[in-house]
């Protein structure tokens, strides 16, 4: 069995817009100044609580926890308004649908959302059944730690040379070299190539169509 584990804020969706408004209201209610959109972007793929204390380092972490409560009902706030709307990235379903028609090749899901947020997004797009395991930050410690990957495989029953870990930050790369899998970057996402690279990235993706290939490639590399 091969397996393609997906991150999902910008390698599956373009969430920028809604981050940053999260973002920027928790900040606010908290009297904080707002930081930056590149800085705010560079956290993504974090679990919450250690996204706030990157963002606002030198507080105490009660207010990171209060940052992080902010931010979630922030979130919902905007999404139940129809607010900062998450769409897909060009060619991401397309993808999905091509791995699951493939004889032996199963999906998973590694990500900084909540199970909720990943359950909102299943719904939306009607992929109920389309993955074998989802991994989110209520079961793990954050990214770059291994453990959404190491259960992701025992989920799977798949072996690491298997396996691909596809994301867009330096935060998905690290923690796929720290499973032993592969890493697939994409450039689309919040982190730049060189990011990517320097965490060391096996190859690195400027469009699905580009990742499809990267992904066979890597898959037949494995079973050398």
């Amino acid at each position: 069995m091969k397996l393609a584990i997906f991150d999902v804020d910008g390698t599956l969706v373009d969430s920028q817009a809604m981050i940053a408004a999260s973002l920027t209201a928790a900040f606010r209610a908290e009297g904080l100044a707002v930081p930056e959109r590149t800085r705010m972007m560079s956290i993504v793929g974090l679990s919450l609580v250690d996204a706030m204390a990157a963002l606002a380092p030198g507080h105490e972490p009660t207010q990171h926890e209060r940052l992080a409560a902010a931010y979630k009902e922030a979130f919902w706030q905007h999404r139940a308004n129809g607010e900062h709307t998450e769409t897909l990235f060009p060619g991401a379903e397309e993808l999905l649908v091509k791995l699951r028609a493939c004889d032996g090749v199963a999906l998973g899901i590694a990500t900084g959302k909540s199970r909720r947020g990943v359950a909102h997004l299943i719904e939306k797009h009607g992929w109920e059944g389309w993955f074998a395991t989802i991994q989110t930050s209520d079961d793990h410690p954050s990214k770059p730690y291994p453990s959404m990957i190491t259960t992701a495989l025992a989920e799977a029953a798949t072996a690491a040379t298997r396996t691909i870990m596809i994301g867009d930050t330096s935060y998905d790369i690290a923690m796929a070299r720290a499973a032993g899998v592969w890493a697939a970057g994409v450039t689309w996402g919040n982190h730049p190539a060189v990011e990517l690279t320097k965490a060391g990235a096996h190859t690195i993706a400027n469009d699905f169509n580009d990742l499809e290939c990267q992904l066979d490639s890597l898959w037949q590399e494995g079973a050398a």
